[in-house]
């Protein structure tokens, strides 16, 4: 099989036969442990998929090496040849028929090369405006996988470029972050400056940043992993609630005539005893900075860890999550996913830091632990240090951050001047005008209108917002933050929320009284807000 593997480029049926004297059992619980033995002696790791059933002849399954790329059972196995090889010194068994389709452009949801304009083209579904914040990002992110592509020593000189954004309140900046989480597949942070004081003051300090930024990106590679193995790990659950069910003895037809019904999802329902480990704690406690907490630990140690089981009655539709995980835990190899996680940090990893305006210290007395201390605490980080964690040690040189404020009060000039050389792109967000916000109301893919509609729906309401109304909740908005307080696109929920008030206290009336419509009309909405117009 490794020989095969080796000077393999395409996918083949590879039969395992029993041994001699046995039913198709031994075949069947083999068929794993050979499969994962293979690819740990560097033959190439590959992934199985049955293409027979058990039966005495042994059992068949397709194997592929990873360097083919993803495959799914779908269309013609025409497109590419399918070899043959057994492992038994008999003539080659019946070939078993399978249809196979080598997928090569679908993109995993974690291979995120995307170029800056469909960086901004994913960001415009969500935000509006914003175009030199976004085209700044975009550009930062493409930057990224460019140094990837090149050769040390040159890929190790090149910096990532630190990014302040400065706009007022309500225009898009946290909103930027949030979908940048999504589109990254990096290991992404976002955190508020003011959470964090100076080194040698209580509370946390910004070596934190990092520390929860690791565990991020081991949840990341984790989860990376599990899709990856997640056929295995399917099929492993389902022999083990198999074994439950019939049993060891049991017939290879009555196995696979269950084995049909569980992934129909027939048995969901009956109740069966599965041995589940006690206090399955993930990671060890730790305080607010990050470090071990002593007592808990000691606790910890003094009880046998993972030496005791339990037995529970629960419905196969609630174990199979739980079953998943842990056998999962056992295909994983946890050094590797610290090891790959620390490797993604440094080279992938994203900070945003918030609310930056707020640790400037505007005061000429006094000290305090959250503002100027702090500043001189991130420098460091920025231009990049080693952090130690549980894990390992960290460099930051690659990381990069975002920074972002509203300025109100201070300027980014009164920043440390260290600082602002840290962060040599600044990028300002502009206010938003009644036309922005009439098309947050309008552009967004779950904007606020069609999230309401959505919810009255479920009551058996048709609410109906004609473009006319949708104007006058702009204009209303737009108005109260010119003439009360600039709170940008927040105050669209408050005059969302002053106008859906009624209806949604009455939506079952209105659903039995109106035929199930109800036409929110710009009188309406000018009655419902006429309260919010007068300036306090």
């Amino acid at each position: 099989l490794g020989r095969a593997l080796d000077s393999s480029k395409t996918p083949f049926v590879f039969h395992l036969p029993p041994l001699p004297g046995r039913r198709s059992t031994p075949a069947r619980m083999h068929r794993a442990a050979l499969l994962r033995r293979t690819a740990a002696l560097g033959a190439g790791a590959f992934r199985g998929v049955p293409v027979a059933s058990p039966s005495s002849r042994g059992i068949a399954f397709l194997a592929a090496p990873q360097a083919v790329g993803g495959f799914g059972l779908a269309a013609s196995a025409a497109s590419r040849p399918v070899r043959a090889f057994s492992t038994s010194v008999s003539p080659e068994p019946e070939k078993a028929t399978v249809t196979i389709e080598i997928s090569k452009n679908k993109k995993s949801q974690f291979d995120k090369d995307l170029t800056p304009k469909e960086i901004v083209a994913s960001l415009d579904k969500h935000i509006v405006g914003q175009t030199d914040a976004k085209r700044a990002i975009a550009i930062a992110m493409r930057n990224r996988w460019r140094r990837m592509k090149l050769q040390p020593p040159l890929k190790d000189e090149v910096m990532p470029k630190n990014i302040l954004m400065i706009g007022p309140t309500g225009v898009g900046k946290s909103e930027v972050a949030r979908r940048l989480a999504k589109i990254a597949g990096a290991p992404f942070i976002k955190v508020e400056a003011t959470k964090y004081t100076e080194v040698g003051f209580h509370g946390k300090d910004v070596d934190t940043i990092i520390k929860d930024l690791v565990e991020v990106a081991i949840n990341l590679q984790r989860a990376k992993v599990k899709e990856e193995i997640k056929a295995e790990v399917k099929l492993a659950v389902e022999n083990r609630i198999l074994d439950i069910l019939a049993g060891d003895s049991a017939q290879s037809t009555t196995r696979e005539s269950l084995r049909t019904l569980l992934q129909q999802g027939e048995l969901g329902e009956r109740t069966i005893d599965v041995e589940l480990p006690v206090g399955r704690d993930k990671g060890m406690p730790q305080d607010g900075k990050g470090g071990f907490q002593l007592g808990d630990f000691i606790l910890k140690m003094d009880s046998p860890m993972g030496s005791k089981t339990q037995t529970k009655r629960m419905k196969i539709s609630e174990c199979m999550p739980i079953l998943e995980d842990m056998e999962a835990d056992k295909m994983i190899n946890a050094d590797t996913i610290e090891r790959e996680a620390l490797r993604n940090t440094e080279e992938n990893g994203i900070v945003f830091i918030d609310e930056i305006d707020k640790i400037v210290d505007t005061h000429n007395y006094g000290a305090d632990a959250s503002a100027e201390g702090v500043q001189r605490d991130l420098l460091p980080l920025i231009e990049g240090s080693a952090v130690s964690t549980k894990h390992g040690t960290v460099n930051t040189d690659h990381i990069l951050f975002v920074c972002s404020g509203a300025f109100h009060n201070v300027k980014p000039s009164d920043l440390l001047a260290e600082l602002q050389g840290r962060l040599p792109i600044k990028v300002e967000l502009k206010p938003l005008t009644e036309a922005d916000l009439y098309l947050i109301l309008t552009v967004p893919e779950c904007n606020l209108i069609r999230q309401q509609i959505a919810l009255m729906e479920t009551e058996g309401l048709n609410l109906n917002f004609p473009d006319e109304a949708i104007k006058e909740l702009a204009r209303v908005a737009f108005e109260v933050n010119s003439t009360v307080e600039n709170i940008g696109a927040r105050r669209l929920h408050t005059v969302i929320e002053r106008i859906m008030e009624e209806i949604s206290f009455s939506a079952d009336e209105h659903a039995a009284d109106k035929g199930g419509e109800f036409q929110v009309t710009a009188n309406y909405v000018q009655e419902k807000v006429a309260s919010m117009m007068v300036k306090s």
